[in-house]
């Protein structure tokens, strides 16, 4: 048999030879294909991913040759930190910013200072004030009015209208001393300023209000105010200032500081 022999193949033989080969060039070709087209997103994901692992590992050698770093270094010279960052050079030559510690960051005693003293200041609007020979009417006057007056400021004025709710009006000018914080020096430099007219006085009905609303009254004390209530007890009415000028409890001096505000009507 000669070696031509070898390469007769059948029909059929030649039929499934072709077949094989067939599927072997497309086999590779399928694999070199694949290889050749692999996704760019991937390998550019693993890139990322390999320089990530490699600058989170020369990162602490980075910062802590930045701390002993020479000017010899590969000619570096050492970079100012930029305030509120500080910045660490990588051995591969990418900046890696590091924002601060709350532990090494320390405020300095004259920004703490210029922090608690730098503030707004509230704006107000300067109060316009009566003209000399101005004069006002101590029951009627709001607290607006009553701000006109020199030397009357916003407490004041509120504490002027709370006592003359308290009192039921003033009787008098001279009534204003007794306004919380008006001593003789400022009452002085006020009073003429002002008038009262004793017929907005409320007065308070003796026969009539209970012992709680009577002991309100600033003239009037809580023995006071029994006592009247006993009065009033034993005689069912009291008929005048006759029947307090009778109790212990009421001086000469109270009974003429309370005639502008009772009534026995």
């Amino acid at each position: 048999m000669s070696w031509l022999d070898l390469l007769y193949f059948s029909k059929g033989e030649r039929t499934g030879l072709i077949v094989l080969l067939t599927v072997v060039v497309i086999a590779v070709t399928i694999l070199f294909v694949t290889r050749k087209t692999e996704p760019a997103d991937n390998r550019q994901v693993n890139d990322a991913s390999n320089n990530r692992n490699v600058t989170e590992q020369l990162a602490p050698a980075d910062t802590a040759s930045s701390e002993k770093g020479t000017s010899s270094e590969k000619g570096a010279s050492s970079e100012q930190p930029v305030a509120g960052k500080t910045t660490v050079a990588s051995t591969a030559g990418t900046a890696v910013q590091k924002a601060p510690s709350s532990q090494n960051t320390r405020e300095s005693t004259p920004q703490r200072v210029n922090r608690m003293t730098s503030y707004s200041q509230p704006s107000y609007t300067r109060q316009e004030k009566f003209e000399e020979g101005t004069v006002v009417e101590l029951n009627t006057a709001d607290t607006t009015t009553l701000k006109k007056v020199p030397g009357i400021g916003s407490a004041f004025a509120r504490r002027i209208v709370n006592y003359r709710a308290i009192l039921g009006g003033y009787h008098t000018v001279i009534q204003l001393g007794e306004v919380y914080g008006i001593d003789e020096e400022r009452y002085q430099a006020l009073h003429l300023w002002f008038t009262a007219d004793p017929s907005h006085v409320k007065k308070l009905q003796v026969n009539t209000i209970q012992q709680d609303s009577l002991q309100r009254h600033p003239y009037i004390s809580y023995a006071q105010a029994r006592a009247i209530m006993q009065q009033r007890r034993q005689k069912g009415k009291l008929t005048g200032w006759e029947n307090l000028q009778l109790l212990n409890e009421f001086t000469e001096s109270d009974i003429t500081r309370l005639q502008p505000y009772l009534s026995f009507d």
